[in-house]
């Protein structure tokens, strides 16, 4: 099959290359996937588990990519609740080989159907971003009807699907990017939107949640914005500066079977609609990681047609 991987460490996304691989073998609890469409996080390069297995050791030549979509070829022993031929999607596991691949081996548990009438691209683009913003806005920081909530990136994979979950939960949504999300931030049901490059981000006033995916100065000066008893959850570095009288929260996404079934549905009912930018073939997957200029939406590669 063929399959993109990445050779160096060092090298980063020029280290990347299309390559022939052997098919990929399905262990116990297993099912092989023949992806149709995949996402992927241009930071990943410098994830551990993008170089070394669950034991720490090396695993170099790796193939990238987490998030899939595609049909059941195969069933690993004791593999239950999938069935061949069942259209799937989900979250592959951090420290084996991804989705950027014609077929790849998943646990069963990180995968959910997929009603047939959501495509593969859809789908591709809403396992790391629908999980992450679910997780951030009701497993993490709890939030309720009635309550405010500021997203950073709020035109981001990330952040639009926030900004969605949050609006349909009754919450008061700020959203915060540059200039050109005002428009974007504001369609998906931001309440108000916040210019980062020419707005003074203490004006905004107290918040009960603070959702970030930015990091740095922005995330340190996010923390005076939290009311007490109010959380700030952020998937960009471990919080080192902390609310006076609110709880801070660093996470990293975990696959969720029941969730992904709860997102598609959602997809399908028109209630959520992730955002889509470049759509790429297998074959232009490592110009991907590096584009040359900067898009709107997550970028998809399509594998298989549909």
């Amino acid at each position: 099959m063929q399959a993109i991987t990445v050779q160096d460490r060092e090298a980063g996304a020029s280290g990347l290359a299309l390559v022939e691989l052997p098919h990929p073998h399905a262990a116990e609890n297993d099912v092989i996937v023949k992806v149709h469409a995949a996402g992927f996080t241009p930071g990943e390069l410098d994830w551990p588990g993008t170089w070394t297995d669950r034991a720490g050791r090396d695993r170099t030549p790796s193939v990238p990519g987490h998030e899939l979509s595609g049909v059941v070829t195969e069933l690993g022993y004791g593999t239950t609740g999938l069935t061949i031929g069942q259209r799937v999607y989900g979250l592959a596991d951090w420290a084996r080989n991804g989705t950027l691949a014609q077929y790849t081996a998943v646990e069963a548990r990180n995968l959910a159907p997929l009603p047939a009438d959501v495509d593969h691209v859809t789908a591709a683009a809403l396992p790391i971003s629908g999980l992450t913003a679910w997780q951030a806005l009701f497993d993490h920081a709890h939030l309720r009807t009635g309550q405010s909530v500021l997203i950073h990136g709020a035109a981001g994979g990330v952040g639009s699907i926030a900004v969605q979950l949050a609006r349909a939960a009754g919450a008061q949504v700020i959203g915060t990017g540059r200039a050109d999300d005002r428009d974007t931030a504001l369609g998906l049901g931001a309440h108000a939107f916040l210019d980062l490059q020419a707005e003074k981000l203490e004006d905004i006033g107290d918040v009960d949640v603070v959702f970030d995916v930015i990091g740095g100065e922005i995330l340190e000066r996010s923390t005076a914005l939290v009311r007490p008893g109010g959380t700030l959850v952020t998937i960009a570095e471990p919080v080192t500066v902390h609310p006076r009288d609110g709880r801070a929260v660093f996470f990293v996404v975990e696959p969720d079977r029941v969730r992904l079934s709860d997102l598609a549905e959602r997809v399908r009912d028109g209630r959520l609609k992730p955002i889509i930018g470049d759509v790429r073939p297998l074959t232009e997957a490592v110009a991907a990681f590096t584009p040359d200029k900067r898009t709107h939406g997550k970028t998809i590669i399509r594998i298989t047609e549909d």
